[in-house]
């Protein structure tokens, strides 16, 4: 009897297990826990922004996270680190990060180009001009 290939012995083993939940992919946006729960080491070295730095064009900021606690099934805790922003270290220790539960996360850097539905700087410039005021009407209530 033939021994399978490796390549096969994997198509089988996740056709016996089926598709990992969508909750598990590493690339699905959430709180700053539930990104970093994803990972097998708890997110230790792993590099971090807010979706909405991305959205607003800041380019090349992170946080790199050095120390995780969770609680309630990796929804909610802790999370330590040294934030880079716009490519510089800002500071020299870890500390502890903000925003973790208020914003969107994402693993990687921020970079404008991957923004979901984000304005890109190109675009306002083909923006029509705005209209004068008095052009379209007074917006000062009449008097008659």
């Amino acid at each position: 009897m033939a021994r399978p290939a490796a390549g096969n012995v994997a198509q089988a083993l996740q056709n016996l297990i089926g598709k990992p939940p969508s909750v598990l992919s590493s690339t699905r946006p959430g709180n700053l826990y539930q990104v970093l729960s994803r990972s097998p080491d708890n997110g230790i070295g792993k590099k971090v922004h807010q979706q909405r730095w991305s959205q607003k064009g800041i380019e090349g900021s992170y946080w790199e996270i050095t120390k995780t606690q969770f609680k309630g099934e990796g929804s909610h805790g802790k999370a330590w680190g040294v934030l880079y922003w716009r490519g510089r270290r800002v500071s020299e220790q870890p500390t502890r990060v903000t925003g973790a539960l208020k914003y969107s996360w994402k693993e990687g850097i921020s970079h404008p180009a991957i923004a979901p539905g984000g304005v890109k700087t190109g675009e306002l410039s083909s923006l029509p001009p705005p209209v004068p005021q008095g052009v379209y009407g007074s917006t000062e209530p009449s008097t008659q």
